[in-house]
């Protein structure tokens, strides 16, 4: 992992843990996180698919009769924690600024729902957000954060895989790719902020269940699987100080050898979910313009390059 100092424009940098996620906080901190679930986005609606799977949806402001463009987040909290409400802010701005249905899922969590239950209800968001009419489900980005960049590649290979949906493109956000990380004994975890490998070890068993330490499946974790041929353009982003930087490098150089047409934006002195903790920061700011654009690019006519 690079040895260079955190960028200077993140300065909480100095002050965060490195383990606020173990098998003692978990509990607490998801429920936090799942309190504002029941309440419907500002901007945006709930739409109950199932019994179990729910999406967020933000929607043009500009009405249109043609089909726009559609998104389909997948938020982050280490398979443990967190909610579809964690990508409000992000979806509202999609939608928005590129005219497009952004969709965040509501999908459950682990330990109590461990692999594949998140990526078939992801899969569920999915078929939904492709279904409606006013979808253009030719024009299709996945996009996850962090554990939700593991499940938004796992599910844009099960796309690939059951041929019913192919998504134009899969945006990563410093992607959890590779449970094989926690076995590394040569991560200086002095610059790791927010995620440790403590709790990537912790997040890893609870999503595996019974798989953990044993034959781990590829849809598990993406990393292991062998064949990425096929897959849509891809956009990954990490920084020099996330514990996932090395294997989502790793990933990007499989994908282009792959022949996946692939961008890896790599922030320099940036660590694990920063741009979520600093959100103002000119780092943070250039890093989402750089998701928009790319966003943008692929998803084709109809579709604005934003500022």
């Amino acid at each position: 992992m690079p040895d260079n100092v955190f960028d200077p424009g993140l300065p909480l940098a100095r002050y965060l843990p490195r383990t606020p996620i173990s098998a003692l906080t978990a509990g607490p901190i998801r429920w936090l996180t799942q309190l504002p679930t029941s309440r419907p986005p500002a901007g945006g609606e709930i739409v109950h698919v199932d019994a179990d799977v729910s999406v967020r949806v933000f929607r043009p402001i500009a009405p249109t009769t043609a089909p726009v463009a559609g998104v389909l987040f997948i938020h982050g909290g280490g398979f443990v924690i967190g909610s579809a409400a964690m990508g409000d802010a992000l979806c509202r701005r999609i939608s928005t600024e590129l005219g497009v249905v952004a969709a965040s899922v509501e999908y459950r969590l682990a330990p109590a729902h461990p692999f594949p239950t998140p990526l078939e209800d992801c899969y569920t968001g999915l078929r939904w957000l492709a279904a409606q009419p006013g979808v253009d489900a030719s024009r299709i980005a996945i996009m996850g954060e962090s554990a939700g960049g593991n499940l938004a590649a796992a599910l844009t290979l099960l796309s690939r895989d059951r041929g019913e949906i192919r998504p134009a493109m899969q945006l990563l956000s410093y992607p959890m790719l590779d449970d094989r990380t926690c076995d590394r004994t040569d991560v200086d975890s002095r610059h790791l902020r927010v995620w440790s490998m403590d709790s990537n070890r912790y997040g890893w068993r609870c999503y595996l269940g019974s798989s953990a330490g044993q034959h781990v499946p590829s849809l598990a974790a993406p990393a292991r699987h062998e064949d990425l041929s096929g897959l849509p353009r891809t956009w990954i982003g990490v920084g020099t100080h996330d514990l996932f930087h090395d294997e989502d490098v790793t990933y990007a150089a499989r994908l282009t050898a792959a022949g996946v047409p692939t961008t890896l934006h790599v922030v320099p002195g940036a660590y694990h979910g920063f741009d979520l903790i600093e959100t103002r920061s000119a780092v943070s700011r250039a890093y989402r313009r750089e998701q928009l654009r790319a966003l943008a690019s692929t998803l084709g006519e109809g579709v604005s390059d934003p500022a």
